[in-house]
């Protein structure tokens, strides 16, 4: 179960399986994270528009980190995103949109449709249900190796966290957090994004932290602040 704004997501009925896509470099979101937007393309504004009529659900999916590019010379992309509501939104006054996505579950690409009925794009996509399940491994996660590891990365980079905040978050909540919020770049975020479970996850997270300490650098994007 998922609770995203006012619905909550339970089992594969509560799902749509076809949604629209905002490719984006970068951008990670996933289930129960929060993803601030700033919609400004048109196709992409009329994309929030027909999700706020609807189900309000929009897919995260990066560009295929190759670069490969379809015959419309549009970039592929990943075969696995997130799905996210859109749980609060504000029209910016100049044709914007200012949105966050609140993540739902992660799905695959069965098959993107054609763009012929819609400027954005659109794709069947498969959901990861266990990403609905209550149970999602929280005793599995190495929570102290997790925390030495970025309090570490924080220091080096003179970086700002509400400690008090972070204990008492749950593993699933840290671990999806923090990854989301990691200065790393697009290959370490898919990575991230496809990690089989949250152990997973988390292994795979102070893995990468342990890297850019080792390098002695604060990843591709350089610090940020976690608050």
């Amino acid at each position: 179960m998922v609770q995203a704004g006012n619905f909550t997501y339970t089992d594969e009925t509560d799902l749509p399986a076809t949604i629209p896509v905002f490719p984006l470099t970068g951008a990670l979101l996933l289930p129960g994270g929060q993803l601030p937007l700033n919609i400004f393309e048109p196709r992409y504004v009329e994309m929030i528009d027909q999700a706020l009529s609807g189900a309000r659900i929009i897919g995260m999916v990066q560009p295929r980190l190759d670069g490969a590019l379809r015959d419309d010379r549009e970039p592929k992309l990943c075969e696995v995103g997130c799905m996210g509501r859109i749980v609060s939104y504000a029209e910016s006054g100049d044709g914007r949109y200012i949105i966050n996505l609140q993540g739902i579950a992660r799905f695959r690409i069965v098959e993107e449709l054609s763009s012929a009925k819609t400027p954005f794009r659109c794709c069947r996509v498969a959901a990861f249900l266990a990403d609905l399940d209550d149970e999602k491994g929280e005793n599995d996660v190495d929570r102290a190796g997790l925390l030495r590891a970025f309090r570490r990365f924080f220091e080096v980079n003179e970086m700002e966290a509400d400690w008090d905040s972070i204990a008492k978050a749950s593993n699933e909540t840290l671990v999806n957090a923090l990854s989301m919020m990691s200065p790393y770049g697009a290959a370490e975020k898919q990575a991230l994004l496809e990690a089989s479970d949250l152990k997973t996850r988390a292994e795979t997270l102070i893995a990468m932290t342990e890297i850019a300490l080792a390098r002695g650098d604060g990843g591709e994007d350089g610090p940020t602040t976690l608050q």
